[in-house]
């Protein structure tokens, strides 16, 4: 029987696909030459990877139609301390016989004796690779062999290879290396490779190296140079990395035809965005939306990834809506999206009955924005333990880190300023330079409060040698919001850490910014001047009157008391002598009592 994808494959084909089963292959040699030529020539006949699965005594126990993955073999557990006792032999029509991501994740995952790939070009065999597995450091990792000559292949003692391997696991106490270590690879400016190791370290991956190739124009398969891709492949050998990450968006078609020459999984910034965003959300919407997010991103490149959608594929860029979604077809993809829409309107239509109630209230309405680790949720934190209103101080406070996107969600609490009384203050999501578009839609719902805000603090990490830069994608963002012309302070964070140059710098370039306050968030310094920025420069719609409540009206007082900000409150012979502040709608409730209004 013939496994994997056989449709469209002619009877014949099969039918001499089906006598491989009775070719036997000596236990020593790694395969029987006769079914090599057969693979081989089918495979470049039919254009299709063409695997065989060989046990130890050298029979053929399965034959399949595909890459090596497409050899259904029971996964076990490195504790049961020996292999699968199967070596798998696939074809590469493509020419390249580098062993891809897929065949060594395979290698490690099903843990296979060995991996051999079969370059195959015009209908000829060009080369080998081969790949086993071995101990490094208690870690059981593989080690190969690229571009074997035939007589090369066929002079490897194949089972004195396993028997030595399988020994070491026996000696050792192995364990499977499931950990990702990168290589970042960047066309576009050395300080944007910088910002991608930052976005990296935030997902928990280390970073190998880093490989920069300035280019003027893209590479439509490779994205950047072919000779470059050869580099990083020595590279991700030399380094025993598994999985490269690209500083800008790539193609379906350029991940898989990076992955088969590199041989490890390749992601691009984008994916790498969407992973953090996936593993920070807390709140249901900012789920819903990275969620969102991801679907709508990959729903155009489901022919395109490699082992993201692979079944063997783990780790990276497989959060969030998961392997099972991302495999099921276009159109229940495009359904979840509409499920998904639906419940970001109900969200919105809460959050907007919610700022209706503040409208009401005409409580001013300040909200904190800025690149992503400016010190947004450190400075938040730090102002509301300052000014909070009493109802507010118990409240858990946002998390705050010295990482890239620590804050995904959307906190607004209320702050109590000292002459214009209670604001509420909202920290949101942080931007970045390249978010993916998807994502900005996504979570234009949450940007909304900017739009609605009455005063925005852009907080800017002055002692970062990108500052400007951060400064202008900000903006950037905000005029794609409609809100780049709202009333700002730019308040430069971390003056602790930045030198005098830096502030001057920014001071200098910033100028035509009416308001610049610099603060350290961490340390407090200057923060009751920003407050005190921040109090100018709010508008301020209350009404100051003086009342006199007789004593039978109590429902009055504690309407007052609830709708308004008591100054002043004395009880004298004709009732309860009140100086308090009210919105528009209070005094107009109210103004029967009212016996002096205050300018």
């Amino acid at each position: 029987m013939i496994q994997g994808n056989t449709e469209g494959i002619r009877n014949s084909v099969l039918a001499e696909l089906d006598t491989l089963y009775s070719i036997k292959t000596q236990k020593q040699e790694v395969c029987n030459i006769e079914i090599i030529e057969i693979i081989a020539r089918l495979s470049s006949q039919i254009e299709r990877e063409i695997s065989v699965a060989i046990d130890r005594k050298g029979k053929v126990t399965s034959v399949a139609i595909g890459d090596s993955t497409s050899v259904e073999l029971p996964v076990l557990d490195i504790h049961e301390k020996r292999l699968s006792g199967v070596r798998v032999i696939h074809t590469h029509p493509n020419g390249l016989s580098n062993l891809s991501a897929l065949d060594l994740t395979a290698l490690i995952k099903l843990k296979l004796d060995s991996i051999i790939a079969i370059g195959i070009y015009n209908g000829k065999v060009i080369d080998f690779s081969l790949a086993n597995l071995t101990v490094y450091n208690n870690n059981l990792v593989y080690e190969e062999t690229n571009n074997l000559s035939f007589e090369q292949l066929m002079s490897i003692d194949i089972i004195d290879k396993i028997r030595y391997t399988e020994s070491l696991i026996k000696e050792n106490d192995v364990i499977e290396d499931e950990g990702e270590k990168a290589i970042l690879v960047g066309s576009d400016t050395r300080e944007s490779l910088e910002e991608l190791a930052e976005l990296t370290k935030a997902c928990d991956i280390p970073v190998l190296t880093k490989v920069y190739q300035g280019r003027s124009k893209i590479d439509p398969a490779f994205y950047i140079g072919r000779g470059k891709v050869l580099e990083i492949a020595h590279l991700r050998q030399t380094e025993r990395a598994n999985v490269v990450i690209f500083d800008d968006e790539l193609s379906g078609s350029q991940v898989r035809n990076l992955e088969n020459a590199i041989g490890a999984k390749v992601i691009d910034r984008t994916t790498l965005i969407l992973e953090i965003f996936a593993r920070r959300a807390k709140s249901k919407e900012a789920k819903i939306q990275v969620e969102l997010a991801q679907l709508k991103y990959r729903l155009s490149r489901l022919q395109g990834l490699g082992t993201i959608l692979s079944r063997t594929g783990g780790g990276i860029g497989t959060r969030g809506p998961g392997e099972k979604k991302l495999e099921t077809d276009r159109r229940h993809i495009r359904e979840t999206i509409y499920d998904l829409n639906q419940d970001l309107k109900k969200i919105k239509k809460i959050r907007e009955v919610q700022r209706e109630k503040r409208n009401k209230e005409s409580i001013p309405k300040v909200s904190l924005v800025g690149y992503t680790n400016a010190g947004k949720s450190t400075l938040r934190n730090t102002l509301c333990s300052i000014a909070a209103s009493k109802d507010n101080r118990n409240k858990e406070e946002v998390f705050e880190a010295d990482m890239l996107f620590a804050t995904l969600d959307i906190t607004t609490r209320a702050v109590i300023l000292k002459n214009k009384g209670l604001i509420t203050l909202t920290d949101t999501v942080g931007f970045v330079r390249k978010l993916p578009h998807d994502l900005v839609e996504a979570f234009k719902s949450t940007l909304e409060e900017v739009i609605y805000s009455d005063l925005l603090c852009h907080v800017v990490d002055v002692s970062s040698d990108d500052a400007l830069d951060q400064i202008k994608a900000v903006e950037e963002v905000l005029s794609e919001l409609g809100s780049i012309d709202k009333e700002t302070i730019l308040v430069l964070n971390k003056i602790d850490k930045a030198t005098e140059e830096q502030i001057s710098n920014i001071e200098e370039k910033m100028s035509y910014y009416d308001d610049i306050v610099k603060v350290s968030a961490k340390e407090e310094i200057n923060l009751d001047e920003l407050l005190n920025q921040i109090e100018i420069k709010l508008p301020y719609n209350l009404k100051k009157a003086e009342y006199v409540i007789p004593y039978d009206k109590g429902d009055v007082v504690s309407f007052l008391h609830r709708n308004g900000r008591i100054l002043k409150e004395e009880y004298v012979n004709e009732g309860t002598a009140l100086t308090v502040e009210v919105d528009d709608e209070t005094y107009n409730k109210t103004k029967e009592y009212i016996v002096n209004v205050i300018d």
